[in-house]
């Protein structure tokens, strides 16, 4: 691992310094991002299979012990985005772990709503995707923060939409809320690669620890709309059972 320490004392080696901060931020992200998600699959996946959630809502037990799950990830997704500054590296990378293993345990009934094959396509057309949008959004010499705002706004349209239609059990507005979740997360995508790099590069000189939280953060923004993406392109093009 680059020395930026010592580094950062030579003078005349700042444009070197920039590269290879953003060279570590930039595997720290994506290198957490995955580790992430691989956590989040394997929690889901043992949880569906050992069929312990099946147990869960026969025994009308799984709305109460899904709703704390939930709230326990909102509020770890708050304190990490609020206090990131003031957290240790080390309670930010538990907090980001913690949370991955709670979103695959939530995320353990899209194994019996969809078929596995129907899963794995909408997996690797998320992939796809993703990198795509994330490589577009770091190296554009455009400014995203407008579609970044723009998503923002009807993130929160989705949301009261998505509440709306729990009630409604309306097939079509389900269909037209995946559609535009998936628009929407695209847009964020490509917004939060470019604000990664916009906060790696602005921030100048970083000490380890907060390279190390930087990329925490990051991981957790792209994660979220990696997730986000995959489950409105399987509900858009999947059936469920």
């Amino acid at each position: 691992m680059v020395d930026f320490e010592k580094q950062f004392e030579r003078p005349g080696y700042s444009l070197r310094q920039e590269k290879a901060q953003l060279a570590l931020t930039f595997r720290l992200v994506y290198g957490w991002m995955c580790a992430g998600l691989a956590l989040s699959g394997a929690v889901a996946w043992h949880v569906a299979r050992s069929g312990t959630i099946e147990r869960l809502l026969r025994s009308g037990s799984g709305m109460p012990v899904f709703m704390g799950c939930l709230i326990a990830e909102i509020a770890l997704v708050m304190i990490l985005g609020g206090a990131i500054r003031k957290l240790p590296a080390a309670a930010a990378t538990a907090m980001f772990i913690v949370y991955a293993a709670l979103n695959g345990f939530t995320l353990s009934v899209v194994f019996l709503a969809y078929e596995l094959p129907l899963i794995g396509r909408a997996f690797f057309v998320t992939a796809g995707m993703f990198g795509g949008l994330a490589l577009w959004g770091t190296f554009t010499k455009g400014d995203l923060s407008g579609i970044g705002s723009a998503c923002g706004m009807a993130l929160w349209g989705l949301i009261i939409a998505g509440i709306a239609n729990i009630f409604l059990k309306s097939d079509g507005m389900d269909w037209c809320i995946s559609f535009i979740g998936i628009l929407v997360f695209t847009g964020l995508t490509m917004y939060d690669a470019q604000k990664i790099k916009q906060m790696a590069a602005a921030e100048g000189t970083l000490d380890r620890q907060t390279v190390r939280k930087l990329g925490i953060l990051g991981a957790l923004s792209l994660y979220l709309d990696f997730v986000n993406l995959f489950m409105h392109i399987l509900r858009f093009f999947g059936r469920r059972k």
